[in-house]
């Protein structure tokens, strides 16, 4: 399952700049099979955790969470860039490498004490799901996990998420 998921991962090399190695999950998306054995992967990995909610980090995050929030009964909710909810939002800022960002969510997209499972599809340095983590912390979500297709181990976004159980299916080193 997971060699196979692999092999339909396209490198891109120099992307988006020299000396990276980009890991386009595009091309894995595409392939049924490969779709079919990340989605069971995922639900494999939390189907006794009791989830109340999948929380999908945009825009690939909605890819893999959606069909995992139907598998496992729970419903979705969607982290957003800002300005792209209807309703009253509440936001997290984070840093990037140079500045900062912020996602956003529906003010009433959890109920305090509900579990919430975070899903994207690549885990890098882990600023995007530790700021996801932390504004579904704020308005009263219990995090019970992270989960990701991809991760890039030497970047450390493991050790930004401390106390949240973090599952991968293919794990890369370098760049």
């Amino acid at each position: 399952m997971q060699n196979y998921v692999e092999s339909k991962v396209r490198d891109i090399v120099d992307f988006p700049k020299k000396g990276i190695v980009f890991r386009d999950i595009t091309t894995a998306v595409k392939d049924a099979k490969a779709m079919q054995f990340m989605i069971d992967f995922l639900v494999q990995q939390y189907e006794d955790k009791k989830i109340d909610y999948v929380a999908g980090i945009e825009s690939r995050g909605f890819i893999f969470g959606a069909p995992l929030a139907y598998k496992l009964g729970a419903g979705f909710i969607l982290i957003r860039k800002p300005g792209k909810l209807p309703a009253d939002t509440i936001s997290q800022e984070y840093e990037l490498e140079y500045g900062t960002d912020k996602i956003e969510m529906h003010a009433d997209a959890v109920e305090p004490g509900k579990n919430v499972l975070v899903i994207d599809d690549l885990l890098a340095t882990g600023g995007t799901v530790d700021a996801a983590c932390k504004l579904l912390k704020k308005a009263g979500a219990n995090v019970v996990g992270a989960g990701f297709i991809i991760e890039l181990s030497d970047l450390g976004g493991r050790k930004k998420l401390e106390g949240v159980e973090v599952t991968s299916m293919i794990q890369y080193k370098g760049l």
